[in-house]
């Protein structure tokens, strides 16, 4: 009872020392915002009403697909052009904010990419698609690979650097000369030969980062473990009978996690910066998906005559690390003992 008292206590002025970092603070709640515009972009960027009346009948065509034939269209495309409806004549509809889908052109504009306009804020890249509802989206896809990510190498860096850091003597050493021949593999040497035979995908990315992502957190892990092995709290649940899966989970793992969830803000604006990286070299997501880095490569293609390809989104991508790195400051000081 008491053990848990201290630790609840110790949380709760974590938590306060994370709050007097205004900063901190106002960054997460931006980086809150922002993404959950992103998963909820269809509400927000989509060329289907968010809400319709047509007939009398209520419809949702931003999450829900509705055939033509719904609406007394005989065609045979099996997907409906909302702008085509009569919907003033017919009812009402709620449009979203912005009244593109990243994959669909402007086709009212002369050329591509065309400069911002009251019809396309920030623009039109080289297929005439909206670069804000690209930008939109393209978080979402660029906060999915970070996440998936870091979640993937965090549980295999405490798994192997646990068990290095725990066992120590003939694993320990077996366990480091594993780590330094995948270390010097050079990645994107392999990923460029990957990505000329398979066809790259999110999931393909996620796997092959976390393939050598992980070597870089597990080395704190692994120190953090044999730094805790011997402490006195360690030898005394061991002098009390308890066994290692014991001691591991409810000693030394939550004992040693400061640096994991210290450098997690960090690490998932590292891997923001590589999708876009991958991205501008082609060697990330598939076209015509949104992407950052994707519309960062069209930018170097079209710099003198579309400076809105560069601007909107290398300041996309600087806002979100300026954030991510300003939570993780907050994050550092607040798990600090001193």
């Amino acid at each position: 009872m008491i053990e848990r008292f201290i630790k609840n206590e110790l949380k709760l002025k974590q938590w306060r020392r994370f709050k007097k970092n205004r900063l901190a603070v106002l960054s997460a709640i931006i980086v809150l915002i922002v993404t959950v515009l992103s998963l909820s972009a269809e509400i927000w960027a989509n060329s289907k009403p968010v809400m319709m009346s047509y007939k009398g009948s209520i419809y949702f065509p931003a999450i829900k697909h509705y055939h033509p034939s719904v609406f007394d269209k005989a065609t045979e495309d099996i997907v409906t052009d909302y702008r085509l409806l009569n919907i003033k004549e017919n009812g009402w509809a709620i449009w979203p904010l912005i009244k593109w889908d990243p994959y669909e052109s402007n086709k009212s504009v002369a050329e591509y990419p065309s400069s911002p306009t009251t019809d396309n804020w920030l623009g039109t890249d080289e297929g005439g698609r909206d670069v804000m509802s690209r930008l939109l989206y393209g978080y979402r896809y660029s906060l999915a690979y970070a996440m998936l990510v870091w979640v993937i190498t965090t549980i295999i860096a405490i798994i192997l650097g646990g068990v290095m850091g725990y066992a120590g003597g003939t694993v320990d050493i077996i366990g480091q000369r594993v780590v330094e021949v995948i270390s010097s593999v050079p990645f994107l040497f392999v990923l460029i030969m990957l990505v000329s035979v398979f066809k790259p995908g999110l999931f393909m990315l996620v796997v092959l980062t976390a393939f050598f992502g992980w070597i870089f957190m597990s080395s704190y892990v692994r120190g953090e473990f044999l730094r805790n092995r011997k402490k006195e709290f360690v030898e005394a649940a061991r002098a009390m009978g308890a066994g290692h899966t014991r001691i591991i989970f409810a000693h030394i793992l939550p004992n040693s996690i400061g640096p994991v969830i210290t450098f997690a803000p960090f690490i998932i604006a590292t891997y923001i910066t590589s999708l876009a990286g991958l991205d501008y070299l082609g060697l990330g997501l598939p076209p015509p998906t949104p992407s950052w880095g994707e519309l960062l490569s069209q930018a170097q293609q079209y710099f003198s005559i579309a400076w809105w390809l560069a601007v909107f989104p290398s300041l996309a991508l600087f806002f979100t690390l300026v954030l991510l790195s300003l939570i993780g400051d907050g994050v550092r000081d607040a798990l600090d003992p001193r």
